[in-house]
């Protein structure tokens, strides 16, 4: 073999050799750096799951103890228990032998109230209906004191009765009411008795504003204004505060819907607010506004027939003889009518609205009644009268006592 093709061959694995180490090289620099790429992405991945899991802990710890801003349920519960009692009390029930001998039995009521100062004077707020028809009433401390307590004011109308303790004033521990200012979804707490369970919490949304609801103690009466709140209340929960979540009272526990879940009602703080001076002063508050008549929501099969295209408003039944509707000349129903499986008194005027805010239903007539008049108030009020739209003006008196 000649030494030409010898250095040629030699040339060859030489190069080929240089090749290979040089491409090794370059082969292992690529992988060193897209390994250094690999790390760093990883370390970055490590970096965000830890910032994630550290973000789903504090949710987390967000979630179970801390709701709006920043409320801590624990702590609030702890700065409102001390406020609240239990109500207790014995009622009697007479029936006769049937040679006419009386003999009694009895039977013990419970509920929920709250302390109060709002006048300077330490109170203790329940509803009428706990302590109505009760004899030795008694309230029971969260320390479990209990002492004797009378009735010092009440109002069925509004459900609302004050009593007193024969409590040292130390026991007493006031709770701040506030003016409710709420929205349909603000969040709300019940703290009460509920079958006796002294000191519960729950918690729950204000379901709609501006509710009217009616109990057996009423005369027949709509309480208006009332709050619809998603918060479990059961029996004994009745005259326990409702709570915002600054702790204040926006409200006070008065009505369950039987068989519903999750509607449940509460007399409004602006009413507490309104009453109560009179209540421990004068012993009853006698500034309900009175229309003078009854009624029902209008509907669309009402409206059928009474050949009306007025499907809302509030239509006219029947006007107490005397009383500010009739003197104002607003007139009450003509006919029976079958509407529905329900027999229907047609044919009266429809209140459509009141000093020039639309009435829709019961619950807007009550509420702004309540809320924005008084007795001796003149208001407008504009009716649909056989389809022709008509106002008048009528004065509003003192709702009558119960009898």
């Amino acid at each position: 073999m000649s030494r030409l093709v010898i250095a040629l061959i030699a040339t060859a694995i030489i190069s080929l050799l240089m090749g290979g180490i040089l491409g090794y090289a370059v082969c292992n620099l690529v992988i060193s750096d897209q390994m250094n790429d690999l790390q760093n992405r990883l370390l970055n991945v490590e970096g965000d799951l830890s910032n994630l899991q550290s973000t789903q802990n504090t949710t987390y710890e967000n979630y179970t103890y801390f709701l709006g801003e920043n409320v801590s349920l624990p702590r609030l519960y702890e700065q409102v228990e001390g406020s609240i009692v239990l109500v207790r009390g014995i009622t009697t029930t007479i029936y006769y032998y049937p040679w006419g001998q009386p003999y009694y039995t009895y039977s013990q009521v419970q509920g929920s109230g709250f302390i109060s100062n709002v006048t300077g004077q330490s109170v203790i707020i329940t509803n009428y209906h706990v302590v109505s028809s009760a004899i030795n009433i008694s309230v029971t401390f969260t320390n479990g004191n209990t002492y004797t307590a009378t009735v010092i004011g009440s109002d069925a109308y509004a459900d609302l009765a004050v009593l007193s303790a024969n409590a040292p004033q130390d026991e007493y521990k006031p709770i701040q009411i506030s003016s409710p200012n709420l929205e349909v979804g603000d969040p709300v707490l019940a703290v009460g008795n509920p079958y006796g369970l002294a000191g519960s919490l729950t918690s729950g949304i204000v379901s709609a504003l501006g509710r009217t609801i009616t109990e057996d103690l009423t005369g027949g009466y709509v309480i208006a204004n009332c709050i619809q709140t998603t918060a479990p209340i059961n029996p004994g929960n009745s005259g326990g505060p409702l709570l915002n979540y600054q702790g204040e009272v926006v409200g006070i526990t008065t009505a369950i819907v039987s068989d519903s879940q999750g509607i449940g009602f509460a007399i409004p703080s602006s009413t507490i607010l309104r009453e109560i001076g009179s209540l421990i002063t004068d012993g009853s508050y006698n500034n309900h506004p009175w229309l003078g008549a009854s009624g029902t929501d209008m509907t669309f099969e009402i409206a059928q027939a009474m050949s009306t295209n007025v499907t809302y408003g509030w239509l006219i039944t029947q006007v107490a003889s005397g009383g500010p509707a009739d003197k104002a000349g607003l007139r009450g129903g003509t006919t029976q009518k079958q509407i529905i499986g329900q027999s229907v008194t047609v044919g009266g005027d429809i209140i459509v609205a009141i000093d020039g805010m639309r009435i829709t239903n019961i619950d807007d007539l009550s509420t702004y009644l309540e809320e924005c008049t008084s007795p001796s108030q003149t208001i407008s009020a504009t009716i649909v009268r056989i389809n022709e739209t008509l106002t008048l003006s009528l004065t509003l008196e003192a709702r009558p006592p119960l009898t």
